[in-house]
Order: structure tokens, then sequence, then C-alpha cells
């Protein structure tokens, strides 16, 4: 049985289990202990030292994050003395911080800017001691902020968790900067543009590379036709950065949103979700059947393939061919779109909306085509819809246009982990099993890091494994090249629990991720669309059946293999 610590928070008694922090007892307490460089899940080092509180039994002030509870002990969390020690310790970091508050891209979002209001800190109480330091913006998807650096360490310990490294901690004492090996821009690294470094930065020192400004400017160009196209967990988190609470489905307010930017279309990426299962199952059937190399790899994550290209090239025969649905439906757009409708791909104007940075770094590979102009994060978009002074919370519902406007359940799952494989599985399940075929497979669902699965369909039976987040990834990886697993097929996704928690992601606070399982959360609100929609299986979207009627025959024709499949190369990683 579990040992219970009972203690007291500002005269709260509460019992926690043995070998709790005093941050834990805290929120059983409904006491909130502010942070910096905490951040659930992913770093817990009490460096900050924002989190000092007075405990019975302790000498001078400890950190709460990380010291444990005992029985009898007493806390107290806003004393004089601690409400001094947070004070000063935030004047002390806006001595170094670059206060461009106003043009920053986390005014008014900031966890820094937050604290330093609640606690009445001055900022210039110690001056203003730092040297500007060059911005790094080399990278496609990602610029640092050096002089906005508050040295928190989370984008750090992000990147460690993703067992890349591209970041890390320089120097000692007064001089420790955050910067890349040998002083290199992350472009020159082996970052693979994932963003989860951006999302755990509580300033605005990381933050992506904008194409806002060139997307208005598109939009304003007499000489170009703008079409958007919004990727599936866009419309589970768009909402929160409104004020909307995380997990509500604004599918429709974004519609109207993105129609009222100008003069645009606005499409729906679940259909090229849905065309990539029509050629990922098909290919995967063609695999087993021929006896090419498995097991096979999902391909929908730049940030993965991104990965294995620098670290696992000798898995690379076994990625899926298919590109991403956004690449997939950029190319959709600039030749099949075009020639319905007479117009000169050079004047189509197309602009995803992704909730991902790494979808920034992918529209730069030339095998893809160069069919995509411009890749918008969920905040980005937000930016715009702000700009624009529009009144989102209020906004009537929209619909997407035709003929890219209605997709599958299967499509819009696969903004959380294991939506690709299940989407996947009802496809190839059909085609194997009938119509008695199960529509659901609940155990690649969740936000476990690895989930496995065995499935008996007709007369094939698959093992399928489901990774999120690149430590996982490895993991996975390595169990495969050691002989101890082995997997039909697997789904990788970058960022833990998907899409859903994408590096594009708006920006959220830690008192909240702390807080609230966010993956799950935003996670439920795919799978409700999912369970709501009236189609719930890829091969059963209209527009995918006329895309194969008029345009590629037949999944994995040589058509399809031109516009939907691409190849991968090794990348060096330093």
């Amino acid at each position: 049985m579990e040992k219970l610590i009972n203690l007291k928070i500002n005269g709260v008694q509460v019992s926690v289990p043995e070998g709790s922090t005093i941050l834990q007892a805290a929120k059983l307490a409904n006491v909130r202990i502010p942070t910096l460089c905490y951040l659930k899940d992913v770093q817990c080092v009490g460096s900050c030292r924002l989190c000092l509180v007075e405990a019975t039994g302790a000498r001078g002030l400890v950190a709460a994050c990380v010291y444990p509870v005992s029985e009898g002990m007493e806390v107290r969390t806003n004393t004089p003395r601690v409400r001094k020690s947070r004070k000063t310790t935030i004047e002390l970091i806006l001595s170094t911080h670059k206060k461009k508050c106003l043009s920053c891209v986390r005014s008014m979002n900031c966890e820094l800017q937050k604290l330093a209001l609640e606690y009445n800190a001055e900022e210039d109480r110690f001056g203003t001691d730092h040297d500007l330091k060059p911005i790094d913006d080399l990278s496609a998807s990602v610029v640092r902020d050096n002089s906005k650096c508050i040295m928190c360490t989370r984008c750090v310990a992000a990147c460690e968790k993703q067992t890349i490294g591209a970041i890390g901690p320089k120097n000692r004492g007064y001089a420790k900067v955050i910067g890349s090996p040998y002083d290199v821009s992350l472009a020159f690294t082996p970052c693979v543009n994932c963003g989860q470094c951006v999302v755990a930065c509580p300033v605005g020192a990381l933050y992506e590379k904008s194409a806002v400004a060139d997307v208005w400017g598109a939009i304003v160009d007499p000489d170009k036709q703008v079409v958007f196209y919004t990727a599936p967990s866009v419309r589970a988190t768009l909402g929160e950065a409104f004020g909307l609470p995380a997990g509500t489905n604004v599918e429709g307010k974004m519609v109207t949103a993105i129609k009222q930017l100008g003069d645009v279309k606005c499409f729906n990426m679940d259909i090229t979700a849905d065309l990539t299962i029509m050629e990922e199952a098909n290919e995967l059937l063609d695999r087993l059947n021929t006896g090419k190399p498995t097991p096979m790899f999902t391909s929908c994550c730049p940030g993965w393939v991104k990965f294995a290209e620098h670290y696992y090239p000798e898995i690379l025969p076994n990625i899926s061919t298919c590109k991403s649905p956004q690449e997939m439906f950029s190319a959709l757009l600039k030749t099949y779109y075009c020639e319905k409708n007479g117009i000169d791909p050079k004047n189509l104007y197309v602009v995803s909306v992704i909730p991902c940075t790494a979808k920034k770094f992918e529209i730069t590979h030339e095998e893809l085509g160069g069919y995509t102009d411009a890749a918008l994060t969920t905040r980005e978009l937000a930016k715009m819809i702000k700009e624009a002074g529009i009144d989102f919370a209020n906004l009537a519902d929209g619909e997407f246009d035709a003929p890219f406007g209605t997709a599958s359940g299967a499509g819009a799952i696969f903004g959380a982990t294991g939506g690709v494989m299940e989407a996947a599985l009802r496809t190839a399940a059909m085609k194997l099993g009938g119509k008695g075929a199960p529509l659901e497979f609940k155990e690649v669902r969740g936000t476990a890091g690895v989930k496995e699965a065995e499935y008996t369909v007709g007369k094939t039976t698959v093992k399928v494994a489901v990774a999120s987040g690149l430590g996982n990834a490895r993991k996975v990886l390595e169990d495969i090249k050691s002989g101890e697993k082995n997997y039909t097929f697997v789904e990788i996704m970058a960022c833990p629990g998907g899409c859903i928690n994408g590096g594009g992601q708006p920006y959220v606070h830690d008192e909240v991720r702390n807080n609230i399982d966010l993956k799950a959360v935003r996670a439920q609100a795919l799978y409700d669309y999912d369970k709501d929609s009236k189609l719930r299986c890829s091969h059963d979207t209209p527009a995918v059946e006329v895309l194969y009627k008029e345009f590629f025959g037949t999944p994995n024709s040589h058509k399809a293999h031109e516009l939907l499949h691409t190849s991968y190369a090794k990348r060096e990683k330093y």
C-alpha cells in the first residue's frame, strides 16, 4: 500500500504519496507556486529559484519543484521573505533580458512578463547589463534570439528529450549561454525542426520563421489566386489562441476567419490525409505480397523523416515513399486543381496551415517539387486573424470550399499519435476482411510514448507499433535493429502526442501545461470529430474517389508516384 505523507501548506492540510515534492503537494492544496525552469515531463532542476518557499526543517528557502515533503512539514509560500526573493530574482533576470516587449512574439503571452507584473518587479532596478547578440535566422523553421534568453534551459531539456542535442549550455557562470556546437547556426546542426524547443521556451528567445508578411502580400496581389488548406489538428487547437478552452473544435470558425482575410479559398487537408492512406495502405499490402522490406514506417511527419535521414539512414528503404499530406495537397492544387480551373500554376499561391515548424523546412525540399508557397503555423494564422480585427470567438461557422471540403473522420485523427495507424488499419482491414472489419482500433490510441498491438484480419496478421517523441522513436528503432521486436507497420511522430502537440501550436503557459494533459484533451477533440463523422474510412471520401477516377487511375499508379511519392537520402549528423 502506498505510504502517504501528511503536511500543511499555508495552513491547508494535505496528504500526498511519499516522494512527492512540495510543488506537487501545493497543487493538491490549490496553492499556486510560480515556476520558470520547471516544465512537467520535460525538466525539473530547481535552477530558476522562483519556486522558493519556507518549510519547517529546512535551512533557508527551498525550491518547491525538487524539495521532497516530510511528515508534519509546514510550508509557507507567500511570506514577505519569499515574495522579496521572487521579486529580486525576476529583477535580476530582467537586467540581462532584451526588453523589446511591445514588438516581441510573446508580448501579452510571456511567462516572464506575467510574473514581473504579478510581483511588481522593477525592470531596471539592476540596470541593463547585456550585449545584444546576433539573431540566428538561417534555419528554415526556427529563429533564435539569445538576447531574450533567460537561461531557464527548458529548450535544452526539450531537445535532449528528443535525443537530438542541437542546442545546449556553453561556458560557466555569468558567461553561460545557450548555443549550438562550434557556435554554428541551427541550420547546420542535426536539428530536425520539430519546434519542441519553441513551445518549451517561456519567453521570445525561440520562435518560428514567419511567413505572415509573404501571405499578406499574396492576398493583396491582383495577379495571385490564394488558397489555404488546414491540417487536421488545427481545428482542435486554434481556439486556445482566442481564449477558448483547450480541446474546443473550432473548424467552422477557422474557415470563416480565413475567408475573411481576403479573397481566398479554404480547403480541408483531411482530404490528402485520406489520400495518404489510400497510397500508404496499398504500399503496405504490396510490401507484404512481394517481400519488400518491412516493417514499413509512416512518412507523414517531416521531423521524423529528417531524424531518420540523420541518425538511421539504414532504415530509409523501409519508410513509406508517400509524401506528407501537406506536400500531396500542394501538388494536387498546382496540377489537378489548376488544370480543372484553367489557372496558371504560377498564379496560384498555396498556403498550408500546419501545427508544425518542421513543415516549414519540408517545403524547401527540392525533391518535393516546390508546390507549397507558404506554411503558416497555428500561431501565425491566429496572428493574422487578430491583425485583421476579426472577432474569432463570435464568428458563425463556415464550410470548406469544394471540391476539397468533405473528408473522413479517419483523416481527422491524423493529428493525434496513433491516428495515421488507425486510419491505415481501417482501410487495410476493409480490403483484407470485407465489410465486417472493425472501424476502431483503440489499442493504438492514447498518449503513451510507445504503443503496440497485433491484429488478425482475414488471413493476415499484422504487428504494429506507434511511437511519438523522438526519444521513444529511438527506442523502437533500436529494438527493431537488435531483433528484439518484429513489426509489420510502424507509425512515428516527432512530437510527443503527435501533431496536436506540435511545435507550431499555440503558446501555453507552464501553469496550464503542468496541470492539464493537453495532449489528451486536444486529441479527444479529434476522436469526437471522427466519431460524429458520416464517413469513417479514407477510401469512402468522395473527393478521393473522384481524384482516382479523373486523375490518378489507381493507388500507386505511375502518375500517383510522380506527384504523391518521394525518396529519401542520408544526411550528415554534423
